[in-house]
């Protein structure tokens, strides 16, 4: 059995799982804000357990050449050489995976990807996040950011022939896909569109009721966010593209955007591509079981 950890900036959730991603869960707790409290989390959790290693699902990305950790939202384990500090610590092998790809991970293993030799798993939440798996491993790429299609100066500036500027991205850049395609990308772009202030839920109920302004809304989102997500899928050539995070909770909506995407790929095909996840509450402990027990051989 191996100790599986989704680590967040509030809360670390921990479970016990294995290959066959079955996870047993041990509880959480909150997420503390120095390394020592940090490790000292973690043991409560191995306390007592006979476990042949340590695989974490974290809110960052482990650059696979240097092992340092960019977690832009947990200071204390930012820029750690995370695994090494962990196992010196912690007295077990350990392997650290970005939470998006833990995701794609679970769902092309156990979920909506299951029988599919290339998925991208994609999270549309408070901002827009991805994950690669091919033959049914993580693919990280060079400083481990391989699936992340949410940044990069790319978004039209006429969509539908509306002036959308390039809204500043947290990333440094300005024009990325993650400053419109999550929940707060979607009343960003609400706002400048209707003058509205409206939460991503309202916007979406008032779209599928009939509102003018809500429609306006999604139509100008579809348009940003499919050209995209079409030419990542051009390029990886997945096959099945599961959906988490917030957004993914109406399935108009990621109906709706599926049709928009393949509308745009070179391969046509019949049957959706786009799907809503399978794995609705935990798949960053289900990646992370599966992760580290190949890892763990």
């Amino acid at each position: 059995m191996i100790i599986c950890f989704d680590i967040g900036g509030s809360r670390i959730k921990a479970g016990l799982g294995g290959a066959d991603g079955r996870v047993e869960r041990l509880g959480e707790a909150p997420t503390p804000t120095n390394f020592r409290a940090f490790t000292d989390a973690m043991n409560t959790f191995l306390h007592g357990r006979e476990v042949s290693g340590v695989a974490v699902s974290i809110a960052g990305c482990v650059d696979p050449d240097t092992g340092r950790l960019k977690c832009a939202n947990i200071p204390c384990v930012d820029g750690r050489a995370i695994v090494d500090d962990l196992e010196r610590v912690l007295g077990l092998p350990v392997w650290v995976g970005n939470d998006a790809d833990c995701f794609a991970l679970a769902e092309a293993q156990q979920g909506a990807g299951v029988g599919h030799r290339t998925v991208f798993g994609i999270i549309l939440g408070t901002g827009v996040g991805g994950g690669l798996v091919i033959d049914g491993r993580i693919v990280t790429g060079a400083g481990g950011y391989a699936g992340e299609w949410g940044h990069g100066p790319v978004l039209n500036t006429r969509p539908l022939g509306f002036d959308v500027p390039h809204f500043p991205c947290g990333c440094g850049l300005s024009g990325c896909v993650d400053t419109v395609g999550g929940a707060r990308g979607l009343e960003r772009l609400h706002l400048k569109l209707s003058g509205q202030v409206a939460a991503s839920t309202a916007i979406i109920a008032g779209w599928q009721a009939g509102d003018a302004a809500a429609a306006q809304t999604v139509a100008v989102w579809l348009e940003l966010v499919s050209g995209p997500l079409a030419m990542v899928l051009n390029v990886v050539g997945a096959s099945a593209v599961p959906v988490g995070g917030g957004l993914s909770s109406a399935p108009e909506l990621i109906g709706a955007l599926d049709g928009a995407v393949r509308a745009r790929l070179l391969r046509r095909t019949a049957g959706p591509l786009l799907t809503p996840a399978a794995h609705r509450t935990e798949p960053g402990l289900v990646g992370a079981a599966i992760a580290g027990a190949q890892a763990f051989g």
